[in-house]
């Protein structure tokens, strides 16, 4: 399960570091977040970095400069 975060920092880090927040399962690893990224969206992914607090676990998805985050987040309906 993968949720995309909007936020105002999400909306912040989109424009500024081509990265993107999404909730996922606290038992996902990198590896699995990465593929099911990779696979929805048709992106290459330059780092994963997880915050995990309380019960809850956040990825942010660092894309690869070709592949714009905002077009990601204009699919999701997130801009």
């Amino acid at each position: 399960m993968m949720k995309p975060i909007t936020t105002e920092k999400a909306v912040k880090l989109i424009e500024l570091e081509n990265t993107l927040i999404f909730q996922t399962d606290r038992k996902m690893r990198k590896e699995e977040i990465k593929k099911e990224i990779e696979s929805l969206f048709s992106v290459k992914v330059d780092k994963i970095r997880v915050l995990i607090r309380g019960n809850q676990k956040k990825a942010y998805v660092k894309l690869n400069k070709k592949n714009p985050a905002i077009d990601v987040a204009t699919k999701l309906g997130m801009i």
